[in-house]
C-alpha cells in the first residue's frame, strides 16, 4: 500500500508539472486549450471551465494538454499551428523546463531539511589524519593545496582526488588567523580518500535555493554522462528502470521517510525533462526539432510526414519500454512466491 500511494504520489506531481508548463504557456501565447487531462484512461473527474476542461483520469500514468490544431487541420486562428513557430516551441519545451523547476523546488525543501554543509568543521573524528595534526571543531578551511575553497564540495572534490600516499596542505581560518597543516589523507571504508572532517550543516532558504539549483544541475550532468555512455553502447537494458522498475525504487525511498521521497522525485522528474527534450521521434525535442526546420525553410513539414515519423518513433519507445519493463520483472523478482 506504501508503495502504491507512493508511486501515485510521485507520478502525478512529476506529470502535473509537465503538463502544466505546456498549458499555462499555451494560454500565454493564446492558443486554445480543449482540455487539460491529468492520467489515462476512464474519467474520474471533469469540470468544464471556461473553454476548457479539466480531467482526471484513472490511470495516473501519463497525462496531456490536448490544444485546438496541434495534431489535425483547424481553421481557428487560436490553433496551435497558427501561433508563431517560436511560441510554439516555446510551448512544447515549456513541460520539461517545468520538470526541472519541480527539481529545484524538491531539492531545495531536501536540503533545507537536512542543512547545507558549510566550509567550518563540525567534528573532527578521533585519531583522524585532521586530528593528529592538530585541526579543531570550528576550524574554516579556505585553501586546499593553495586552491581557494567555495563550498563542502569543493573539499570533498579536493580530498577525493588527492593520492594517500602524498601529503595534503590544509589551510584553515581560526580566530581570524590563517594557518597551514600538511597531513597524511588515508582511505575510508568506501575506499575514498579521507582526513576525518564533518561539516557544520546551516539551514537557511538562500543557501537551499542554491543547494536545489546545484543539486538540479548534477543530476543533469549525470544525465549527459549516461547519455555519452548510451552511445558509445556502453548502456544494456538492466542500466535503464521502465515503470515497474521506477515504482519498486519510490517503495523502497518512501519506507525511509519524506525527505527520500521527495529526493527521488526530484532525480525522476529531471530524468523525465532530460529524456523529453531528446531528439527522438514522438518526444517534445523531436517536435522542437521539427519546428526548427520550419522555421528554416519558411514552412512547415507535410503533417502527415512528421505524423509518419513520430508514429515509428513511438513505436519502438512501446517496444523499448516493453523490454525494460520485462528486465525489471526479473532484476527485482516482482512475482516471488
Amino acid at each position: 500500500m506504501l508503495t502504491a500511494v507512493s508511486a501515485i504520489f510521485v507520478f502525478l506531481i512529476v506529470i502535473l508539472f509537465h503538463e502544466f508548463g505546456h498549458f499555462i504557456v499555451a494560454k500565454t501565447v493564446g492558443i486554445k486549450v480543449n482540455e487539460f487531462s491529468i492520467g489515462m484512461g476512464p474519467k474520474f473527474f471533469q469540470k468544464e471551465r471556461g473553454e476548457t476542461k479539466y480531467s482526471i483520469r484513472i490511470l495516473p500514468i501519463g497525462g496531456y494538454v490536448s490544444m485546438e490544431g496541434e495534431d489535425e487541420g483547424s481553421s481557428d486562428p487560436r490553433s496551435f499551428n497558427r501561433v508563431p513557430v517560436l511560441s510554439r516551441i516555446a510551448v512544447i519545451s515549456a513541460g520539461a523546463i517545468m520538470n526541472f523547476i519541480l527539481a529545484i523546488i524538491v531539492f531545495s525543501i531536501v536540503v533545507f531539511s537536512l542543512g547545507m554543509p558549510t566550509t567550518t568543521i563540525q567534528n573532527v573524528q578521533p585519531d583522524s589524519p585532521a586530528e593528529r595534526i592538530g585541526i579543531q571543531n570550528g576550524d574554516a578551511i579556505v585553501r586546499i593545496n593553495d586552491k581557494p575553497i567555495n563550498d563542502w564540495d569543493s573539499i570533498v572534490e579536493r580530498i577525493n582526488s588527492a593520492s594517500p600516499d602524498k601529503e595534503l596542505k590544509v589551510t584553515i581560518m581560526r580566530d581570524e588567523k590563517e594557518l597551514d597543516y600538511s597531513l597524511q589523507p588515508t582511505k575510508g571504508e568506501d575506499d575514498r580518500t579521507i582526513i576525518g572532517i564533518e561539516p557544520v550543516l546551516k539551514k537557511s532558504f538562500l543557501l537551499s535555493i542554491k543547494g536545489g539549483v546545484e543539486q538540479t544541475l548534477a543530476v543533469l550532468k549525470m544525465m549527459f554522462g549516461f547519455l555519452r555512455m548510451a552511445l558509445r553502447g556502453q548502456v544494456s537494458t538492466r542500466d535503464l528502470s521502465g515503470p515497474v522498475g521506477v515504482i519498486y525504487t519510490i517503495g523502497e525511498a518512501a519506507k525511509y521517510g519524506i525527505v527520500n521521497l521527495l529526493y527521488l522525485m526530484g532525480f525522476i522528474s529531471v530524468n523525465l525533462g532530460f529524456f523529453n527534450l531528446l531528439p527522438l521521434p514522438a518526444l517534445d525535442g523531436s517536435r522542437i526539432i521539427f519546428l526548427i526546420i520550419e522555421m528554416i525553410r519558411g514552412k512547415a513539414i507535410n503533417p502527415e510526414k512528421e505524423g509518419f515519423i513520430h508514429f515509428i518513433g513511438f513505436v519502438l519507445l512501446i517496444l523499448l519500454m516493453l523490454i525494460v519493463t520485462y528486465s525489471d520483472i526479473i532484476r527485482f523478482n516482482i512475482f516471488k512466491g
